[in-house]
C-alpha cells in the first residue's frame, strides 16, 4: 500500500505554489500512434521531479508505444479509456492511478486515439521525498494499480492538470534522502563509468549498504543503475555520431569490452541493435 507523508504546517505554507500558469515545453516526439509533451513542475519542486507528461493515442487504431527505462519512478493517471500497458500484461483503467517502478528493459503499452495518460516522473531516487512504498525493488518493472488515495476527478484534472499535480507534491514533500542523491550524482555524472566499490569509498559506506539503499529507494541494484545510465549516454552519443565514427569506438568509449558487449547491454534496454536504432 502507497502512504503519503504530510508536511508539517509551517512548512507546507512556505512551499504553497503560486497559481500560475504552466507552459508546455515542445513535443518531444510524435509517432503515426501517439502524441508526447512534457511540462515543467513549479520551481521549488525540481529538484526532485524531472517533469511531468501527456500521452495521448493519436491513431483509430491500436498502436504499440516502445517505452525506454530511464531510472525514474512514474505515477500515471489514466483520464481516457482503458488500455493495456507492461506488453499487454496490465490494464489501466479509466479515473485510476498507477505506479510505475524504475525500469531496466523496455516495455510496451498499447494506444489508440481514446487513450489520454497524465504522468509525473520523478527524478531517480527522489521518488520517496513524496511517498512511501517501500521496498520499491518489489515493483521493479511493474505497473501497479493505487488505493483510494489517489482517486480524482476526472473533469478537474483534464482542466487543470498541472496544478492538480503540483498540489499533490506540496502537500505530500517531506525530507529527501540526500545521501542517496548525492550518491546517484555521482553515478550520473561519471556517465555510468563507475565502480561499486568505488561509489562506496567516495561516499564514506559499504557495497552492501548501497545495494541495500538502492533497492528500497530505488528499486534497482546501483550496478544495475550505473549500467542504465551508462547506457543513456551510449544511446545519446549514437544518435549524435560525426560521419565515420563506428560504434566500436563508441563502445571503447564508455567501457564495453567490445561491439558485442555494446549490443548485448543496448538491446536489452532498447529492444534492437545499436546499428538498427
Amino acid at each position: 500500500m502507497l502512504i503519503t507523508n504530510g508536511p508539517e504546517k509551517s512548512r507546507q505554507v512556505l512551499l504553497e505554489p503560486k497559481k500560475k500558469p504552466h507552459t508546455l515545453a515542445v513535443t518531444l516526439r510524435t509517432t503515426t500512434g501517439m502524441k508526447y509533451s512534457e511540462a515543467k513542475p513549479h520551481a521549488a519542486l525540481s529538484k526532485y521531479v524531472d517533469a511531468y507528461w501527456t500521452a495521448t493515442g493519436s491513431s483509430k487504431t491500436v498502436s504499440v508505444e516502445k517505452i525506454l527505462p530511464d531510472g525514474c519512478v512514474d505515477i500515471i493517471f489514466n483520464v481516457g479509456n482503458e488500455c493495456y500497458t507492461d506488453n499487454g500484461a496490465v490494464l489501466m483503467n479509466n479515473a485510476k492511478a498507477y505506479l510505475v517502478g524504475t525500469m531496466t528493459r523496455f516495455k510496451e503499452t498499447e494506444m489508440d486515439s481514446s487513450t489520454r495518460l497524465l504522468g509525473v516522473r520523478f527524478k531517480p531516487g527522489a521518488f520517496l521525498a513524496f511517498f512511501t512504498y517501500a521496498p520499491l525493488c518489489e515493483i521493479a518493472n511493474r505497473t501497479v494499480e493505487l488505493d483510494a488515495h489517489f482517486g480524482f476527478n476526472t473533469n478537474i484534472l483534464i482542466k487543470s492538470p498541472f496544478e492538480f499535480l503540483d498540489k499533490l507534491l506540496f502537500k505530500n514533500l517531506k525530507s529527501p534522502n540526500q545521501q542517496l542523491l548525492e550518491q546517484i550524482q555521482t553515478i550520473q555524472r561519471s556517465k555510468g563509468q563507475v565502480r561499486i566499490e568505488e561509489l562506496a569509498s567516495i561516499h564514506f559506506t559499504t557495497v552492501r549498504q548501497l545495494e541495500r539503499s538502492f533497492k528500497h529507494s530505488l528499486g534497482i541494484t546501483p550496478k544495475e543503475f550505473v549500467n542504465l545510465v551508462r547506457y543513456q549516454h551510449v544511446k545519446a552519443a549514437i544518435e549524435q555520431r560525426k560521419p565515420g565514427q563506428s560504434l566500436l569506438s563508441i563502445a571503447f568509449d564508455f567501457g564495453y569490452y567490445d561491439h558485442a558487449h555494446l549490443t548485448n547491454h543496448f538491446r536489452l534496454y532498447n529492444g534492437c541493435t545499436p546499428s538498427v536504432f
